[in-house]
């Protein structure tokens, strides 16, 4: 009974939290949510199944609900969303989302179908107790590739900026954590101590996916302002002069050189990969203020951290006070990309999700265009 009851907790605990994983989706999407989502569905199924079990005795259906839930899905996707939160180049999170396709089919077809043996109880079955060769061998490389892939975010987590280090070490790490307690409950069963170290592993699920959603905020910030805002309240134009009357250049590896487009005269353009998109925000009543802050500290990091976001503006509208386009030029796709995954981008998007009413989003490719070197000094004037 003490298993029944730990089981049904550690369940119900499941399924709350992929409620609010579900939430978590819906407030902020992105990969990483979505695949933490999926893994807290796979393990609370799982979970679900041994509660059946534990009350009924195990069977082969819910053997494998439970084997697939903590063994497969649960371990493979917490910690493929971990290198998602984590990565930024668009190569590497590519490849991660070919192997995972081929470490989800291949196993997940392997352990529904693939012959059982032994006799089952009430606890917790070991995974070794009743799968044969293949699907152990393919559970040692699943769990492989999932250490693989957090050690990956791990080293990316601890090279990020210190705004976002630690709270990017921490989802880590209560990831790992959850991966590693899924992992052994799979491996071994535990008995009556399996669902209670599952109800660890979805807790610290739960809590990643929160901290990811809710980043790290000023600590002397009682009442939820932006975490740049003690930069842009002290702030007056003289904080200003130093900013640089040239554009930022390009400074990707291997990227083609342009300076000497500074020297030369304005010319057109024969063609470009630059992507450019329009975003109108319709503001809530009395919130213009705070959104013009969160505006003006977004556009800030982004002149300093993104060399590849060749425009980024924020403009007011004489005929409609309430609303604000801001209008940016990426280098490229892949530029845009890494923007949109930015932390401070992330965050601006979190912040102002609370003042903004509407948001409309143009999409569009450049064909011609023409520019003068004086355009960064009219935009960012001493």
């Amino acid at each position: 009974m003490v298993t029944v009851g730990l089981a049904f907790i550690s369940a119900l605990v499941g399924w709350s939290g992929t409620a609010a994983l579900a939430a978590y989706a819906q407030r902020r999407p992105g990969v990483a949510s979505v695949a933490w989502l999926i893994a807290a569905l796979g393990m609370t199924v799982g979970l679900s199944a041994a509660v059946i079990g534990a009350m009924f005795d195990f069977g082969e259906l819910t053997f494998r609900l439970l084997q697939t839930g903590l063994g497969l899905i649960g371990p493979l996707y917490m910690a493929w969303g971990a290198f998602e939160f984590t990565a930024r180049a668009s190569t590497a999170r590519f490849a991660s989302r070919l192997l995972l396709s081929a470490f989800t089919v291949v196993p997940l077809v392997v352990f529904g179908v693939d012959r059982l043996s032994g006799q089952f109880g009430s606890t917790f079955p070991a995974f070794a107790d009743h799968y044969d060769l293949i699907p152990r061998v393919l559970a040692g490389l699943v769990h492989g590739f999932a250490a693989v892939l957090l050690a990956a975010a791990l080293t990316m987590a601890a090279r990020r900026a210190p705004i976002t280090r630690n709270t990017g070490l921490t989802v880590v790490a209560l990831v790992t954590l959850s991966v590693l307690l899924s992992v052994v409950v799979s491996r071994f069963g535990l008995g009556a101590l399996g669902p209670l170290l599952m109800l660890g592993a979805v807790s610290a699920l739960w809590g990643a996916a929160a901290l990811a959603v809710d980043p790290r905020r000023n600590d002397h910030d009682d009442d939820d302002d932006y975490y740049y805002d003690d930069e842009y309240d002290h702030a007056d134009e003289d904080d200003f002069e130093d900013l640089p009357e040239e554009p930022v250049r390009r400074k990707r590896r291997n990227a083609d050189t342009y300076d000497d487009l500074y020297d030369a005269p304005p010319r057109r353009s024969q063609g470009s990969n630059a992507r450019s998109v329009i975003t109108i925000y319709t503001i809530a009543d009395g919130q213009v203020p705070a959104f013009d802050q969160l505006a003006g500290a977004v556009v800030s990091e982004v002149s300093r951290n993104e060399p590849d976001t060749l425009l980024f503006a924020a403009h007011t509208v004489a005929s409609a006070p309430q609303q604000r386009i801001v209008y940016a030029i990426y280098r490229d796709e892949l530029a845009r990309e890494e923007h949109e995954q930015q932390p401070h981008v992330l965050e601006f998007q979190r912040r102002s999700a609370g003042v903004v009413v509407a948001t409309n989003v143009i999409e569009l490719s450049l064909s011609e265009a023409s520019a003068s070197d004086g355009l960064a000094t009219m935009l960012m004037p001493r």
